[in-house]
């Protein structure tokens, strides 16, 4: 998962769009963009494994290449996790309001 293309998605939102009836154009839905950022997610801890293993069985040609991957990984990860637990947070809120 790319930290860029998650801003730039970011970006493009405004206060017309968010409040405005949506287009059936080119716009994704909030499960299209959350069902391709975990798959970059996914594909990006694969990555790391896979360095892993190389460097674990002498594989591995670029060494600071696989150490990144597996810091971009984990940073992904990371990312991931804080971005569920304010989704949750959000949810509980809404939750306990009272009607």
């Amino acid at each position: 998962m790319k930290i860029g293309e998650i801003a730039n998605q970011i970006q493009g939102l405004s206060t017309d769009k968010l409040f405005s009836k949506p287009e059936q154009n080119d716009d994704k839905s909030f499960s299209d963009i959350l069902n391709k950022s975990l798959g970059e997610l996914n594909e990006s801890q694969v990555q790391a494994y896979d360095a892993m293993e190389g460097i674990a069985t002498g594989k591995v040609e670029n060494l600071q290449k696989a150490v990144q991957k597996i810091e971009e990984a984990e940073l992904s990860l990371k990312l991931a996790l804080e971005v569920k637990n304010k989704a949750l947070s959000a949810y509980k809120d809404v939750m306990r309001m009272q009607i």
